[in-house]
């Protein structure tokens, strides 16, 4: 049981092991890069929200625009989206 109770730990008498440095340097820059790419990830998330939102936003204004186009044009109205030409539906495009 003594070994279990002494892992981790250096006995008098014995030297540390160390990594190379290029061992360290590759799980220090490791470290810091997945760190740095996690951040990105999360910016990009915070930016794709603020899409979203604005893309909802939009939308709204469409339907309240929609809506003031049929109380002023009717709702059988048909709008060129080139030249704003405003026609009614006749019978046979209902």
């Amino acid at each position: 049981m003594k070994g279990k109770e002494n892992q981790g730990q250096v006995a008098q008498g014995e030297s540390l092991t160390k990594l190379t440095n290029e061992e360290l340097e590759f799980i220090q820059n490791g470290t810091a890069n997945y760190k740095a790419v996690k951040s990105q990830i999360g910016d990009l998330e915070i930016q794709k929200i603020k899409l979203i939102n604005q893309a909802n936003e939009i939308v709204e204004a469409f339907k309240n625009n929609e809506k003031f186009l049929i109380t002023k044009y009717g709702e059988n109205a048909v709008i060129n989206m080139q030249t704003g030409e405003v026609t009614q539906k006749t019978q046979e495009q209902k």
